[in-house]
Formats: C-alpha cells, sequence, structure tokens
C-alpha cells in the first residue's frame, strides 16, 4: 500500500534565479509587443499575445534551470509471512501418508489464504532444493533446511518479515546443523512437527561400504550394515543379486530392539563393465517402511590394471617399501625383478622403476631408449650404487655435477609451488618426521621443464638442490629420487603413526602421476560415471583440429542408451571454446553413451559408460527428530506447534506485538522537462499566439 503528498517543486540552483526567468520573459514580450508598433492590434489582444509570449519564455528559461517535482510517498509494507513446506519423501514413509496428501495439504493451503488477509504470504516448498509455492508431491531424495534457511536469508535481507512457520519432521540429511545455519534468522520461527516419534517395527539397510571399482577375476568386498527397530526375537534374509542370480545369501537375527549389525560379504567380479548389484533384507511383517529394505550398488569393473616394473641391481630394503606402497592402490600391479634376470617386453608396462640404474656392469640403454619411443615413463632411484655419470648421460632433466661419489644425508623439504597432484595434511605433517635420504654429494642443475617434489635439506638449511623432482617433456615422463634409503621412511611412518598410510599415500601418487598417460586425442568427452538419481546428468566435450587447437564449428552429437537399449540422443551445446550437455535426470540404470563430431574429412567418436544410482536416504530414519524442531523455535522466539495446532497459529501470531505493518517514505524526483504535459502546455501557448498573430494579419 502506499499514499501520496503534494508535490512540490525543487531545483539545484538558488531560488531568486526564477527573477531571471521572469525577467527574460518581461524583456521578450515588451520588445516584441510595446517597444515594436508596426502591428495594429488592440490592446487587449496586445495584453493577451504579450502575456502567452511572457508565459512561454518564462517557462523555457525556467526549465534550464533543471527543475524537478518533488514527491514524497508512503508506503505500508504489510509483515511478510513465510510459509515453508518440507517435500521430501520422509513424510510418507509412514503409516500417515494418505493424511499427509490429503487432508494435510488442503488445511496448510487454507491457512496460508486465511493469513493472506492480514499478511503479504510467501510459500515454499523445500528438499534438496527450494521452490516457491506448496509442493504435496513429497518426491524430494535429501533434505536440506540450511539450504533453505540460506535462500531466505538471501532472498528478504532487510524486509519486513513477521514470521516463519517451518513445516517439517525434522529429518535432515544434507548440508549442516539447522540450528547453527539460522543463526542470522533476525524474525520468529515457528516450527510445525510432522511424523511420528515413537519407534516402530523397521528393517532397513543402514549402509553399504563398497569401492566403485573392481577388476575382473578379482573378488571384492561389500560391507552391508543393516539395521532393525523393534524386531527382537526375529530374523531376516540378506540377499545380494545381480541380473536376477542370486550371488550371496545369509540369515540375520535380531537381538534387541534397536540392533545393528555389519555384515561382510565377499563377491566375484566376473563380467567387466557396470556392473548393477541389488541387496535386499526379507521384509518383516507389520514393518512401518519396505523402501529402505533394498538397495542397488553400481561397481565399475575394469578388464585391467597399471602394471609397474621394478628393475633393480641387487636386492636392496628400498624394493620391498616401494612394492608395498604401489600395491596399497588395488588398481596397480607389480612385478619386481633383478635387471640381470630381466628377459620380458617392456612395452606390457605403463611404467619402470629402475632402482640405482644405470650402475655398475649392467646396459640399460635399450630398456631406456624403447621406453622412450613407446613413451612408457621410468621413475629413476639414485643410490651409492648408481652410476652418476652414466645417469648424467640418459638427459633425463637432472644432472649431478661431481667429481667425487661421495654422499651427503639429505631430508625431505616440500616444496611449497608443487602443483602435479596434492598430498594430504596427515602426509605433510608425517614427512617432516621421515629421516634423511643418501643424495650424491654435487652441484644439482634440472631443466626447466622439472617440477621438485622435495628439495634437500641439510641440517637446518632448505637448499635449492632437487631431491625428488619429476620432468615432462613431449616424449614422456621422468621421475627421479636422487636418494637410497626409502625404506627408513616407511618405518618412521609406521612408529610414529601405527601405520604406513602417509608413505603408502606418496608413492601411490608418485606412481599414479607417471604412469597416467596424457590424452591426445583429438575428442573427448568428460563426465562422472556416477550420478544420484536426482542429479542432473552432465558432460563436456573438446574438439582439437590438426594443430592441436580448440575449435567449435562442428556440432557434437551422442546418443545415451540404458540396458534395455532404448537410445536417447542429444546435441551438445557450444561454449566459447568447449562444448557442454546437460542431459537432465535420467532413471536409475546403467547407460553406455557414444558420441561422434566430424573435422574436415574425419569422423572422430568417443563412447563410454555412467551410472544412475538410487538415493534412498530418505528411507532410513522414519523416526521424527521434534528435538530439533523445539530447538529451532525456541532459538528464535517461537514455538513448536503441531498438526492439531495449525488453526491456532494465526491466533498466536495476532498476539505479537512485533509483527506489525511497517510504514516509510520514499521521496521521489522527476526532471520537468521530461514530462510531456510540460512540453504540451509551452507549445501550445506558442502555437496559439503564432494563430491570433496569423489571422490578424501579422507573421
Amino acid at each position: 500500500m502506499s499514499g501520496g503528498q503534494p508535490l512540490t517543486i525543487v531545483t539545484e540552483y538558488p531560488v531568486w534565479f526564477i527573477i531571471f526567468c521572469i525577467s527574460a520573459g518581461v524583456l521578450v514580450s515588451g520588445i516584441l509587443y510595446y517597444k515594436n508598433r508596426k502591428e495594429d492590434f488592440s490592446p487587449a489582444l496586445r495584453k493577451i499575445l504579450a502575456l502567452m509570449r511572457f508565459l512561454s519564455v518564462t517557462s523555457i528559461a525556467f526549465l534550464l534551470l533543471t527543475p524537478m517535482l518533488k514527491n514524497l510517498q508512503r508506503n505500508y509494507e504489510k509483515p511478510l509471512l513465510i510459509l515453508a513446506q518440507d517435500n521430501s519423501e520422509s513424510i510418507v514413509n509412514g503409516k500417515d501418508s494418505s493424511y499427509y496428501t490429503g487432508e494435510f495439504a488442503t488445511r496448510l493451503n487454507t491457512l496460508a489464504e486465511k493469513l493472506s488477509a492480514e499478511y503479504d504470504v510467501r510459500t515454499y516448498h523445500f528438499s534438496d532444493k527450494t521452490g516457491e509455492n506448496f509442493d504435496f508431491s513429497y518426491s524430494g531424495k535429501q533434505t536440506d533446511i540450511s539450504g533453505f534457511f540460506t535462500e531466505i536469508i538471501t532472498r528478504y535481507s532487510n524486509r519486513n518479515v513477521g514470521s516463519m512457520l517451518l513445516v517439517t519432521d525434522g529429518l535432515f540429511n544434507k548440508g549442516i546443523n539447522p540450528v547453527y545455519s539460522s543463526e542470522k534468522i533476525r524474525f520468529p520461527v515457528y516450527t510445525l512437527a510432522l511424523g511420528d516419534t515413537s519407534m516402530h517395527k523397521d528393517l532397513y539397510l543402514r549402509h553399504v561400504n563398497f569401492n566403485r571399482i573392481a577388476f575382473k577375476g578379482n573378488k571384492f568386498p561389500v560391507e552391508v550394515v543393516i539395521g532393525a527397530n523393534m524386531a527382537s526375537g526375529q530374523s531376516s534374509t540378506l540377499t545380494v543379486s545381480s541380473g536376477g542370480i542370486t550371488l550371496f545369501s545369509q540369515s540375520v537375527a535380531f537381538s534387541s530392539d534397536q540392533f545393528t549389525e555389519t555384515v561382510q560379504v565377499l563377491l566375484n567380479a566376473e563380467k567387466d563393465g557396470l556392473q548393477r548389484y541389488h541387496i535386499n533384507v526379507k521384509p518383516l511383517s507389520e514393518e512401518i517402511s519396505l523402501e529402505n529394505n533394498s538397495q542397488d550398488i553400481f561397481i565399475d569393473v575394469l578388464d585391467t590394471k597399471q602394471k609397474i616394473l621394478i628393475l633393480s641391481q641387487s636386492p636392496h630394503p628400498d624394493i620391498a617399501a616401494l612394492k608395498s606402497a604401489i600395491e596399497s592402490n588395488f588398481t596397480n600391479e607389480v612385478t619386481e625383478m633383478i635387471i640381470s634376470r630381466f628377459t620380458g617386453n617392456i612395452s606390457a608396462y605403463n611404467l619402470i622403476v629402475l632402482h640405482q640404474l644405470p650402475g655398475g656392469s649392467s646396459n640399460i640403454s635399450n630398456i631406456v631408449n624403447e621406453a622412450a619411443e613407446q613413451e612408457i615413463p621410468i621413475l629413476y632411484i639414485l643410490g651409492t650404487q648408481s652410476g652418476i655419470t652414466q645417469f648424467n648421460a640418459l638427459n633425463t632433466g637432472l644432472q649431478i655435477l661431481t667429481d667425487k661419489q661421495i654422499y651427503n644425508e639429505a631430508l625431505p623439504a616440500i616444496n611449497p609451488e608443487f602443483s602435479l597432484f596434492t598430498i594430504s595434511d596427515d602426509t605433510r605433517k608425517a614427512i617432516e618426521s621421515f629421516p634423511p635420504l643418501a643424495a650424491p654429494f654435487g652441484e644439482f642443475k634440472t631443466l626447466m621443464s622439472t617440477t621438485a617434489l622435495f628439495n634437500q635439506q641439510i641440517g637446518s638449511l632448505v637448499t635449492a638442490y632437487r631431491l625428488v623432482v619429476f620432468n615432462q617433456t613431449l616424449n614422456g615422463k621422468t621421475g627421479i629420487i636422487a636418494g637410497e634409503g626409502i625404506w627408513r621412511w616407511r618405518m618412521v611412518n609406521y612408529q610414529k603413526n601405527g601405520n604406513h598410510n602417509a608413505f603408502d599415500e606418496l608413492f601411490s601418487k608418485m606412481t599414479q602421476y607417471l604412469s597416467v598417460k596424457a590424452d591426445r586425442s583429438r575428442f573427448r568427452v568428460t563426465g562422472k560415471n556416477n550420478f544420484q538419481e536426482n542429479e542432473m546428468v552432465t558432460f563436456d566435450a573438446e574438439v582439437y583440429n590438426e594443430s592441436y587447437e580448440l575449435i567449435t564449428e562442428q556440432e557434437v552429437e551422442i546418443t545415451i542408451t540404458n540396458s534395455t537399449g532404448d537410445s536417447y540422443p542429444f546435441v551438445f551445446s557450444k561454449t566459447n571454446t568447449s562444448y557442454h550437455l546437460n542431459a537432465g535426470i535420467l532413471p536409475v540404470d546403467n547407460y553406455s553413451y557414444k558420441a561422434n563430431v566430424r573435422v574436415g574429412e574425419k569422423l572422430l567418436n568417443y563412447q563410454g559408460e555412467f551410472t544412475v544410482s538410487p538415493l534412498n536416504i530418505e528411507s532410513l530414519n522414519t523416526i521424527a527428530d521434534h528435538h530439533l524442531l523445539f530447538r529451532l523455535a525456541a532459538r528464535h522466539d517461537g514455538q513448536m506447534l503441531y498438526p492439531a495446532d495449525m488453526e491456532r497459529f494465526a491466533e498466536i501470531l495476532k498476539a505479537r506485538d512485533d509483527i506489525k505493518t511497517v510504514v516509510f517514505t520514499e521521496k521521489r524526483f522527476s526532471e520537468l522537462v521530461n514530462l510531456f504535459w510540460v512540453f504540451v502546455i509551452i507549445l501550445a501557448l506558442l502555437t496559439i499566439e503564432w494563430f491570433i498573430r496569423k489571422i490578424n494579419g501579422s507573421y
């Protein structure tokens, strides 16, 4: 609502400047009609014409002062009332589902309509996302109350918000605790508690832990956490199946009314590609919900591993430590051998580790040359048996200039600018306690293409000499550990922390970086290989010309196919330098895709697979959290209500003295020169004056 006050005219010049405007009007009209007597007008007509000229000239002169109309507008803002309704699946997981979709929905709509007579009512629904208006489909896969609060705080900052009514069961599974995320809310919050806080008979899969990658021919573990409420003395059966075939079955007996048990399942990876496994616990009679009794998981079964070859001059504890660390990543397969006994083909490996090679009488030139031709990366580990002169001749990116082959004790000092891969904070802290390596003494020279992971720390001095360095060229990657004794790092890591996690992470990431080949294809499609069922399926694509420059002139097409053979074609949209596709939300299933683009005469193709996994998180907890709603309301000067109290909410608000209409005055300015009616008046005065003069024989 708004109301106005009388208009006033203001100008940026002093008021007395109007005298000049009037003087200009008097002067022009006086010269034209009294000093110049050529026209034979009657005295009355002369006065009328003089007045018209005076008014028009004065008005035009006044407009040169940029006058403005000042209007004081009084606005009345009714208090905003926010009604927010939980639209997640957990609301209808209990026995009252028909009530919440029927009678409850009608009552809440009626309440909103009634309140709108006195308040500015804004209605919302929320689950994993926030939307306007009520939505009683209860289709949300997650509940993010803190995200809803953030949205409201952003929208209604500095507005006259009277109160909020939060209609929910208090269960949240996304975002932070709403009690803490509501700290910036500065208006009363009332909660309408839905759901049932009493415990009912319910059997559910609390959690399923699994690795998303397995290797064909291997066994892989799946950890199933089963929960049961009010089922003491009963039992059920856990089954794991794939393609309709039962792969695992085990009976589970419930010994208490709040029962939890973890079942370890070991499955065979018999087929490669994305495999779907169905996990189910047989329902009990009179369960409150059956939605949480089953879950599907998707595992990407690979047919190959990263194969790593370790060649050495002689047995050494470094080799055992390195092999254990590399194999801690189950995607790696390590072969370790003395150089003199190796007769295999290095083309079968993704990475070669040369421990204290070159050195002695061993000739590795054939291995190094063949690795360079096939772009197989090499990790050199130098030591007391290494031939430094032979090593320098390999052009690895590091040269050690020394007259005598003597060694320093060098501690690892992390290079703060290293960015080839990330190291966790725990590992960084553990590295600070690692003992020194035996590093060659001399002058270390590196190429510009190298990047240091560790520099040498001699005593308390961090030098510019490299201890661990990587070199990236057009022909591949090279890694160098310029010191012997890494087995001590692994031993100290265990002594300090009771595990080898830091050592294993460090060398697993080093070998992973080296063994992964750079993608030089001219057409790439990138995206996740697993999406949740409420998540948009998106992909990005890049196309390169023969000069390996990004181009976007061509159309990129993709066809997505589900497990039953149904196909869905899409076309990527173009961005400045690449392509993007949003395929929307797809049903739970495993999918394959084929993308193609024509560049000149060549048709470039790319194919891959992904899964859309079910999200059953809303059905895991069927016990409403009214305690959270009570705390939330009490924290914000409100109170917790129940559905039976819904109609009383209007009376509760009316009884408050702090929810009132706000009145504020707003100044509005508009320039007179921009007003059409001012132009019309001046034009009319000049036109009428000219017409009268014309009909009386003047010009």
